[in-house]
Parts: structure tokens; C-alpha cells; sequence
């Protein structure tokens, strides 16, 4: 059922992932905001994504560099920069806010100072809610996940929500469950005290490697 866009706020918004549900519009142009709660729910387990040899390698040779949080609204761009895309003018400003706020975070991938991937998503308790992707050079978006499950990891969140699943994202770990096992591992972990850190130091591609190795 579709909500009238402007009646969608920030805090609504935040209720909503709350009880498992999340926004989409129809397209750009589309003014309406309509709330998804699929049947069958995509996830990472946060042991599980795979680093494979050839994206290994392109992370130790490669000249990207990586950052949090320093252009999150040119990501939310890039993954709107698409044929067809459900981030309408409203959504991308509620992410936006969200950002603002500090339940909204992004991960770059920089070639220079071209920004050519990113992710980004929201976090609520021990829950990252992960939104869209983008790439416009090899593997910048894998780079881009890489860094985002290293950083969950290491900060001790328990779910992270791709929300539906791809061919591309079950290739690097990620899987369907229930919505019922989804509401409930919902529940487990938004009581949980847990910070992304975007403002702590980014971490070496080989020391994400290695972790991976480690947990995988």
C-alpha cells in the first residue's frame, strides 16, 4: 500500500526498519513511497562473505583508496544513477537526514579523486540495513562490501540486511531466510549498544584480507 511522500519522515522511517519493513518508490519521478516486507529475505552472514583470490588481489594491487562517511550523499547518487531506481527525490532526502544524524553511513571507494563505488545503508542497534550499491570501475563495489563487513565485524553488529538477494550477492556470501527468521533475529539485536565508528581510521586492504581469511 502506498503512503502520500510527504508524510514520510525520518523518524518514521527508522520505525519502520524497526518492524522489518523498508521504503521504495516506483521510480525517480515517482512521488510515492510504497513499504516492502518480502517473504523471503536476503542477508550476510557477517562469517560468511567471501573475499575470492582475483578480488584479493585487485585490493592489495589496486590505486582505490577507501573512506567512511566523506560523500555520502554522491553515493546515494551513484546508486541512483540508473536506468530504473527506487530512490525518489524523498527517499534520497530522508537518507540524507538520516545521515545527519548518525543512523546513515556510506562506504567509498576512491580511483583518485574519482569516486567510482560505494554502499551504503542504516544502522540501527546491532543492525546495518544495507540500501544499494553502486560500481563504475572493476570490483569497486566488492571493495566497497569488503571494508563495510570488515568494519561490521569489528564492531560487533550481528545482522546485516541486503533485503533481497542477487546472483551478484549470493556469488560473495549472502543468503535468503524466512521473514519469520528474519523478524526474529530482528529482534534479537536492536536493543543491542553497538557505534558503526565511521570516524575511526580505515583499515589496510591486506588487514581486511587476513580477517577475512580468519572468519570466513
Amino acid at each position: 500500500m502506498k503512503d502520500n511522500a510527504p508524510t514520510l519522515t525520518a523518524d518514521l522511517l527508522l520505525q519502520a526498519y524497526q518492524v522489518g519493513v523498508f521504503p521504495m518508490s516506483e521510480g525517480r519521478d515517482d512521488p510515492e513511497v510504497f513499504w516492502v516486507d518480502p517473504r523471503m529475505r536476503g542477508v550476510f552472514p557477517l562469517d560468511g562473505f567471501r573475499i575470492s583470490r582475483s578480488l584479493a588481489r585487485r585490493m592489495r594491487q589496486s590505486t582505490y583508496t577507501v573512506t567512511f562517511d566523506s560523500a555520502f550523499a554522491d553515493v546515494v547518487r551513484g546508486c541512483a544513477d540508473r536506468d530504473e531506481t527506487w530512490i525518489n527525490a524523498t527517499i534520497f532526502e530522508l537518507y540524507c537526514e538520516l545521515h545527519a544524524t548518525g543512523f546513515a553511513h556510506s562506504i567509498e571507494v576512491w580511483d583518485k579523486e574519482r569516486l567510482v563505488g560505494g554502499v551504503y545503508g542504516v544502522t540501527i542497534g546491532a543492525a546495518f540495513f544495507g540500501e544499494s550499491m553502486f560500481s563504475r570501475a572493476t570490483d569497486a563495489s566488492k571493495i566497497a562490501l569488503a571494508y563495510l563487513v570488515d568494519r561490521l565485524r569489528l564492531s560487533g553488529f550481528q545482522l546485516f540486511d541486503t533485503q533481497f538477494i542477487t546472483p551478484h550477492l549470493a556469488s560473495l556470501g549472502a543468503v535468503e531466510i524466512p521473514r519469520e527468521h528474519y523478524h526474529a533475529l530482528l529482534a534479537q539485536v536492536l536493543s543491542q549498544d553497538v557505534s558503526f565508528d565511521a570516524k575511526s581510521s580505515v583499515p589496510k586492504a591486506q588487514d581486511v584480507i587476513q580477517r577475512n581469511a580468519q572468519t570466513s
